[in-house]
């Protein structure tokens, strides 16, 4: 941890100055520079979090990022929110709500709060850096360590614009008696994203490409994934939300430049099965993983989001209908055109067999009552971890790796498989913007290499095969395919859902493609559905009891047959409980607007400025 702190006050976007002992003292070798760093990691590379921290951990624990279309929960679905609130700002590093060092996440815009903390402390950092250039620093060292602070500046900004569009723009610290700096209103996104270009671009110039003291300290390779994530969402924004295609495109390219470095470099491979990179507790020789956060009981570092995929852990947000049928089949076609057998039929045994490895990876291989809509994912957690769920049930002692908030397993940060397709999206969006036109041999280095993954044992025993290759000379026609995405983008869109899903891209990636309308169910009825079900078979609890067919279910158990009528159980229907389970009272969510792909800034941050003589624009449509 950071070996300096800068602590918050009470004015709205003021901090103090460090003391000027520690200042003196301090910025006086690399080593006490690297330190300094370091305080960023926890904010920035949080992995699974620690604890119960849900703040920017996978979407399988109830918090996290588990808003979007893939997620359903029992009863009414939660709603965008309808009204500014009182407060959005933040002014702390280290925030009340989270119990490490992160901002709290706001689920609905997968972002931080109002807070430009972090920007301070680049900003610090890098004027720091500079001072400490010659005496301290030579060219080289400087090179890199005012790319590190310019990259997590870059960092924080793209997350603030994410959820608020405009927002202030500070390239260096700003002292506490500049008020007109500091209650300075929004700068213009285009100002601030342009700002960010020019960091990134800096950091992939300047970085250093590796850190001999230890490969997962940050380099110019880790750098340049996370700079593929966001150039790719800000040059997808300007394309579809903004229509500024000179922007798109400029942001794009970045976005493949930084792909090319990773790619190109061939130190990483997909050498790896894909439910290894989430459950292992080493992943340190995971050819696949650019940056990993590592876990250990014995230095009290733990998580607990193992613990939500152990089978006995109930998930109140769990996967629908629209996200099962977005699986291609392992022949590489979406459903309706496919020549597997029974790739038309959605129980969860056939599902196992009939699509994309990966659905076999991230769900268990039958219903389960402890999920919402009884489809049970068990991504984050290794192979062995669902077979002590009985333990779990009775009371018995498990291990604490897999159990409460003692989790060990390693969590991936960044990894090959999100800068791969990131990249191929980015060169395939630039083609419809008059870019060279994708070729084969980018899809063999993204799509394909991610489906030529090994399947472990476990997989190939519950009849998980490989996907056939995606080949350029016959892109799938998917008839459900939007008729305003080409169709090599839909496959990639398609790719990105499999490979990430629970994870942090969903409701980011709808939002960048201006497709928001897939979180209604009046337009996509799929997500308030789950899997084919038979309740006739097989749906008995831990015990061995019947847990659906019961009197308590008169009345509330519904499912959805095939042509769409719904049946509700009334004890005498046994028979006709067999369709698309509908979780126990869902209902869409309430109507909402174009207004929610941005976040509304609080009605008192808004007063404060006034109180100052200032003027804070409020975010459009709030």
């Amino acid at each position: 941890m950071v070996a300096l702190s800068i602590n918050g006050c009470n004015d709205f976007l003021t901090r103090p100055v460090l003391t000027s002992e520690n200042d003196a003292t301090y910025w006086t070798n690399e080593n006490n520079v690297r330190l300094f760093a370091n305080g960023f990691y926890s904010n920035y590379f949080v992995g699974y979090n620690t604890g119960y921290s849900w703040d920017y951990v996978p979407g399988n624990t109830g918090g996290g990022y588990c808003f979007a279309d893939d997620f359903t929960s029992t009863g009414k679905q939660v709603g965008f929110e309808t009204q500014a609130p009182s407060s959005r700002a933040s002014i702390y590093e280290v925030s009340a709500v989270s119990t490490i060092g992160t901002s709290p996440m706001l689920t609905q815009y997968s972002g931080p709060q109002w807070d430009f903390a972090w920007v301070r402390k680049s900003n610090l950092f890098l004027d720091r850096i500079t001072k400490m250039k010659g005496p301290y620093l030579n060219d080289e060292a400087y090179a890199h360590w005012s790319a590190v602070a310019r990259f997590f500046r870059g960092y924080e900004y793209s997350r603030l614009v994410s959820v608020y569009g405009n927002v202030p723009y500070y390239n260096r610290v700003v002292n506490d008696n500049e008020l007109s700096e500091l209650y300075k209103d929004r700068d213009d996104r285009a100002v601030v994203m342009d700002n960010v270009y020019d960091d990134f671009s800096y950091v992939i110039d300047n970085m250093r490409l590796l850190d001999n003291s230890n490969a997962q300290y940050l380099n110019r390779y880790i750098a340049a994934g996370f700079i593929s994530r966001f150039m790719l969402f800000e040059g997808t924004w300007q394309k579809y939300q903004m229509g500024n295609t000179t922007l798109a495109t400029k942001y794009l390219q970045l976005a493949v430049k930084a792909g090319d470095l990773v790619i190109q470099s061939g130190k990483w491979k997909f050498t790896s099965d894909f439910r290894s990179l989430f459950g292992s507790d080493n992943l340190a020789g995971n050819a696949e993983v650019l940056l990993y956060r590592t876990y250990d009981a014995a230095l009290a570092v733990t998580h607990s989001v193992a613990s939500y995929s152990n089978l006995a852990q109930a998930q109140s947000q769990a996967a629908n209908l629209s996200v099962i049928k977005s699986f291609i089949a392992n022949d590489g076609q979406p459903y309706q055109l496919s020549g597997v057998a029974n790739a038309s039929q959605f129980d969860v045994p056939t599902l196992i067999k009939t699509r994309d490895p990966r659905f076999e990876a991230t769900f268990w291989k039958q219903p389960r009552i402890q999920s919402a809509t009884l489809l049970y994912v068990n991504k984050f957690i290794d192979r062995v971890g669902p077979t002590y769920n009985t333990a779990f049930n009775s009371g018995e002692k498990a291990p604490a790796q897999y159990a409460s908030n003692t989790n060990t397993s390693d969590a991936p940060v960044m990894r090959l498989g999100e800068v791969v397709l990131n990249w191929v999206e980015a060169k395939a969006e630039l083609e419809t913007l008059g870019g060279a036109a994708v070729i084969q041999a980018d899809l063999d280095a993204s799509i394909n290499a991610i489906r030529s993954r090994p399947l472990d044992a476990t997989a190939t025993t519950n009849g998980a095969k490989k996907t056939t290759p995606l080949s350029l000379a016959a892109i799938p026609n998917d008839p459900t395919r939007d008729s305003d995405v080409p169709a090599l983008i839909w496959e990639i869109r398609r790719e990105r859902r499999m490979e990430f899903v629970f994870e942090h891209t969903r409701l980011l990636d709808i939002k960048r493609w201006k497709k928001i309308q897939y979180m209604d169910a009046t337009t996509n009825p799929d997500i308030l559905l789950g899997p084919w079900v038979d309740f006739n078979t097989g749906f008995n609890d831990d015990t061995g009891k019947p847990a659906f067919l019961v009197p308590g279910k008169v009345g509330i158990l519904k499912v959805q047959h095939a042509d769409g009528i719904v049946v509700t159980y009334d004890g005498t229907n046994a028979a006709q409980m067999v369709g698309y389970y509908l979780p126990q009272g869902i209902a869409n969510r309430d109507p909402f607007t174009d207004r929610v792909y941005m976040s509304p800034l609080g009605v008192n941050d808004i007063a404060q400025y006034t109180q100052k003589g200032y003027t804070l624009t409020q975010t459009t449509g709030w």
